[in-house]
C-alpha cells in the first residue's frame, strides 16, 4: 500500500513537471515573427519621420500591429503580457536601436535625408514588409 502511494506520488510529480515543461513559452521578445514585425514597423516610421517625400500607410500599420497580437495571443500569451512586453521601454529603446542600425545597414545615414528616402523607395519598391507600410 506504501508503495504505491509512493508511485502514485512521482507519477503526479512527474505530470506536473511535463505540463509545466509543454505550456512554458519564450519571452514574448524571443518570438521572432513579432519581434520582426515590430522592427519593420520602426524602420517605416523613421523612414516616414526622416523623409518628407514618403508618408505611411497608418491604417495598414495598424493592421498589421493588429495581425502580430493576433498571433501572439494564438500562441498563449495573454493580453496583459503582450501589453506588457509592448509598453516596456528598456525593450522598446533595444529594438528601436536594432531598427537604426538595420536602416544604416541598408544605406540610411543620420541627418541625410535622402539617403532615408533612398532606402524607403529600394523597400517599397521591394514590397517588402518595411515598404507596404510606406507610400
Amino acid at each position: 500500500m506504501k508503495l504505491s502511494a509512493v508511485i502514485v506520488g512521482v507519477i503526479a510529480i512527474a505530470l506536473v513537471g511535463f505540463a509545466g515543461a509543454v505550456s512554458a513559452k519564450p519571452a514574448l521578445k524571443d518570438v521572432a515573427e513579432v519581434r520582426e514585425g515590430i522592427i519593420a514597423t520602426g524602420m517605416a516610421y523613421e523612414i516616414t519621420q526622416k523623409c518628407g517625400a514618403i508618408s505611411p500607410r497608418y491604417f495598414r500599420a495598424v493592421g498589421y500591429l493588429n495581425t502580430l497580437k493576433k498571433h501572439a495571443s494564438s500562441l498563449g500569451y495573454t493580453d496583459s503580457e503582450i501589453d506588457a512586453y509592448t509598453n516596456d521601454k528598456a525593450e522598446e529603446n533595444r529594438l528601436k536601436v536594432i531598427a537604426r542600425a538595420r536602416l544604416a545597414e541598408l544605406g540610411a545615414v543620420t541627418d541625410d535625408e535622402d539617403s532615408y528616402c533612398t532606402v524607403g523607395r529600394a523597400e517599397i519598391a521591394k514590397n517588402s514588409v518595411i515598404g507596404q507600410l510606406m507610400r
